[in-house]
């Protein structure tokens, strides 16, 4: 690990107006001094950088600015996260459990409780794919732009199944599953003063319109908060991890499912599948087929089979496909 500096911002326009680049604009390069980056909790950063991928010349502490570390919730606007929110207060938040349980749920599976801890919500969304090859020094895969993904033809049994034609990698933040089920907002600070809203699918970049970067944010712009729109009465939720073990691994997939529901039938469904690829992403097919319905085993199944329309495994990852099927018909059970 190189040798950098520290500065601790006082404020959002502070942090703004130190900081030069992103984590993606100096991967690979030489160290650099005049690099300034943030760090929050900083458990992925710290990890590229000794990983060897990332030196920064300064470091910026937002870990302190006031007033990013707060929850809000009211009926009207629903609940606002400040980005500095740590998961272990998300998941000790009773509120959440209550209105929000596919959340409750996912920040639970997230990390050790040691890592939650320190893991900001922030950069829980931010963090870069854990894809081995892209963590390797020796590989200079796609995502580093290269235009060559190793995984196609590698060792690929974590990899993605959808949308994987360009780039096999899977984004890391089990949280940010359920956040896209409840049609989360992504607030963004920028250095003019300004603040805007982008919706999560917005947030995230498929390698294909951007392979250096897995989100829109740009080096002069810092995540503020998370706003989750007030849910709906009757609405119900679930999540569903499954990894390699029962411990703290990654994901192998997930799945958060959301559901308007007026007794039995559903009148609106959200499922959104994670660690499926490269991004999370919103299971349009398992949606029609649960909207309208009253759900029952038969429906959530052919749920199941629905989210898997157009799934291209690749040579070590096709068991992802039944776990994927088997985990959104659970989760769909589970929520009502």
């Amino acid at each position: 690990m190189n040798k950098f500096s520290w500065y601790e911002a006082k404020s959002v326009e502070d942090a703004l107006d130190k900081v030069n680049a992103t984590a993606s604009d100096i991967l690979g390069k030489r160290p650099n001094e005049s690099s300034v980056i943030f760090k929050a909790g900083g458990i992925d950063l710290m990890d590229l950088m000794k990983e060897g991928l990332v030196n920064p010349g300064t470091i910026v502490n937002i870990k302190k600015i006031p007033d990013l570390d707060k929850i809000e919730f009211d009926e009207k606007n629903g609940l606002r996260i400040g980005a500095n929110v740590n998961l272990a207060t998300l998941e000790g938040n009773s509120l959440i459990k209550d209105k929000y349980l596919a959340l409750h749920l996912a920040v639970g599976h997230a990390g050790t409780p040691q890592l939650r801890n320190s893991a900001t919500l922030g950069g829980n969304l931010a963090q870069r794919t854990r894809c081995w090859y892209f963590r390797s020094l020796e590989h200079q895969c796609f995502r580093k732009g290269s235009g060559t993904c190793f995984a196609q033809k590698g060792e690929n049994e974590f990899h993605a199944i959808m949308k994987n034609e360009t780039c096999a990698s899977v984004h890391s933040s089990s949280v940010s599953t359920a956040l896209m089920a409840f049609n989360a907002s992504v607030e963004i600070a920028t250095s003019d003063g300004k603040k805007r809203k982008v919706r999560m699918e917005e947030f995230f970049v498929h390698p294909e319109v951007d392979s250096r970067s897995e989100n829109i944010l740009n080096s002069n712009e810092l995540i503020t908060a998370v706003v989750i729109p007030a849910p709906k009465a009757g609405t119900k939720s679930y999540y569903i991890k499954q990894g390699a073990r029962e411990s703290h691994d990654w994901a192998m997939a997930d799945v958060a499912v959301v559901m308007e529901m007026s007794g039995s039938n559903c009148s609106k469904a959200e499922v959104v599948l994670g660690a499926a690829a490269p991004i999370p992403i919103r299971s349009k097919e398992a949606n029609g087929v649960l909207t309208g319905k009253s759900i029952n085993e038969t429906v959530a199944i052919a749920a199941g089979e629905a989210s898997m329309k157009g799934a291209t495994p690749l040579s070590g990852n096709a068991y992802k496909v039944p776990i994927f099927k088997t985990i959104v018909k659970r989760a769909i059970l589970k929520s009502v």
